[in-house]
């Protein structure tokens, strides 16, 4: 057999391949004795037809047929054998460019059967420029004010109501009122003044602007307990319901109970109450702590973004579509997975259109993340930058004492750990050497213009996404599975929501004084070890480590 290899464009090799005489006669008669065994016709025992009899209930098309299929498979396994010894990865499944019926018509037992294939292989990466680049990045500063902020907050979500007698009512208080409300000014033919849904009775809001029709609050700021009063308001032009947008309207509301909130003292109790810190002051020092540690992390995700989206520019590349299409699969199938979670019925959920509507938007993101993986790849080959085994070991052994003292050590898969670490380790080796290596000056928090992954934090919100060369392998093998693929959860359409139609629709306030603020930071704990991909039960977390560490292909 002789294989003749061509380049092709979008990283593709042709494959001419001559079956010669002796294989085709032997592929041939082969075929004949395998269904001369198999083949039921009346009058003749099994492997007693006789040839001719056989190929003319048959049909030589048929047997044709199998033995061009035969010749292909076998052609084209020896030919990718040839491209695996000549370090030439392929990447899926070889594509027939010869016409199968042509093949089938042109056959002849003992003579030449020529035919040609293509198959998708390595991409050959060529970055032009990868150090003395100069970039721009984002620097996080930790503002002290937060830490200020997150307490008031807690402040708030502890406080108790307690009920106003002897004031008007002012921003910030819990109001039960009775209103109902009527369209003024000129109604169309047939309308009716009142409004649907437009009135209510012992409804509890909170006297803060902006949770309902313009107006609507501040007519209620001064009013005293008992008063009953009308309020002028106008629904904004842009309200979704079309026959309330724009017109006038007036509201009587009665103010029938007043509350305000008392906050707690800030003080050692309070930190205990909402926290396992036993002072005030170890709250403070952990909240600082941690609010530094998030501002150095985005400014380390910044420069990351910054040397990436700089890199990509440097790159010059022809990407496989076997790649895209697995890296685009890849994150489908995160998204079912993640959806399947939430309850959806993903078989209902993910029609034939849907599917295809996802297929268009993963694209651009799959690109993105395949020429990221593939810069990242190419400096690491080129500066022969690798993990040292000793400090592979040495953080599985910190891991693992971590997991041991919160009691997680039973169920580790210590060889998914590794291979974590590794990456982890490898990633941050990467990007130290790309750091040292180029200039990147750092500019004022929201000075530019933020990247798509910023944009869109839920796709690649942290310096976790990033990924590594080894990320690789599970777009050009296959590999990947439903628990070792990225999702896209925005792909799909959210169930709709729309603004509160009037007042009474609008968000309530309850009494109960945990639930009427949401505190803007969750409340600090004392440190804890964060769950890793090694833990077999934190599925979640593992899909997302798997992704990134499957192992390289030849």
């Amino acid at each position: 057999m002789k294989v003749t290899q061509e380049k092709l464009p979008a990283s593709q090799i042709g494959l001419e391949i001559e079956i010669t005489p002796e294989m085709s006669q032997q592929a041939y008669e082969k075929a004949l004795q395998e269904f001369k065994r198999f083949a039921n016709i009346p009058g003749f025992r099994k492997g007693k037809v006789p040839r001719q009899v056989l190929i003319q209930r048959l049909g030589p098309e048929r047997i044709k047929a199998s033995v061009v299929n035969e010749l292909i498979q076998d052609g084209l396994k020896q030919a990718l054998e040839q491209l695996e010894q000549g370090d030439i990865a392929a990447i899926g499944n070889p594509e027939l460019r010869s016409s199968f019926d042509e093949l089938v018509q042109q056959f002849q037992p003992g003579a030449v059967l020529t035919f040609s294939a293509a198959v998708d292989v390595a991409p050959e990466v060529t970055l032009k420029q990868y150090s003395g680049l100069q970039v721009q990045a984002e620097e996080f500063k930790y503002d002290p004010a937060r830490v200020d902020q997150v307490l008031e907050d807690y402040r708030k979500r502890s406080a108790t109501l307690v009920p106003v007698e002897e004031r008007p009512a002012q921003q910030g208080d819990i109001a039960r009122v009775d209103f109902s409300g009527r369209l003024t000014g000129e109604l169309a033919e047939g309308e009716s003044a009142e409004i649907p849904g437009g009135s209510a009775e012992d409804f509890e809001i909170e006297l803060t602007e902006g949770r309902f029709i313009p107006g609507f609050i501040d007519g209620i700021i001064g009013m005293q307990p008992e008063e009953t009063k009308e309020v002028s308001v106008a629904f904004p032009d842009d309200y979704p319901q079309p026959d309330l947008a724009g017109k006038p309207a007036v509201f009587t509301i009665t103010l029938k109970e007043l509350k305000e909130r008392e906050l707690p003292e800030l003080d050692d109790d309070f930190a205990q109450e909402i926290s396992d810190f036993e002072s005030l002051a170890e709250l403070r020092e952990s909240l600082e702590s941690r609010f530094q540690k998030e501002a150095e992390q985005k400014t380390d995700q910044s420069k990351q973004e910054a040397l990436l989206n700089r890199l990509v520019e440097e790159l010059e590349v022809e990407l496989p579509e076997t790649m895209i299409r697995r890296e685009v699969d890849h994150s489908i199938t995160q998204t079912a997975i993640q959806l399947s979670q939430q309850g959806m019925d993903i078989k209902k959920t993910f029609t034939q259109e849907i599917i295809a509507m996802l297929r268009e938007q993963a694209r651009p993101e799959a690109l993105d993340r395949l020429k990221r993986t593939l810069v990242l790849g190419e400096i690491a080959k080129k500066e022969s930058l690798a993990v040292e085994p000793d400090a592979v070991q040495a953080k599985v052994e910190e891991q693992l004492a971590e997991y041991r003292e919160r009691g997680m050590d039973d169920d580790i898969d210590l060889e998914r750990l590794r291979e974590v670490v590794e990456e982890d380790l490898l990633r941050e080796k990467i990007f130290a050497w790309l750091e040292e290596n180029n200039t990147i000056e750092l500019v004022p928090e929201g000075s530019l213009q933020p990247t798509e992954s910023e944009a869109e934090p839920e796709a690649e919100s942290d310096a976790a996404a990033v990924e590594t060369p080894a990320e690789l392998s599970a777009s050009e093998t296959g590999e990947a599975t439903a628990s070792e693929t990225t999702i896209d959860v925005e792909a799909v359409p959210a169930e709709p929501t729309s603004e509160p139609t009037t007042p009474a629709e609008a968000v309530e306030v309850p009494a109960e004084p945990a639930e009427t603020v949401e505190p803007s930071e969750p409340p600090a704990e004392k440190p804890a070890k964060a769950k890793t991909a090694a833990k077999k039960s934190s599925k979640s977390t593992e899909s997302a480590k798997k992704s990134r560490t499957s192992k390289q292909s030849s």
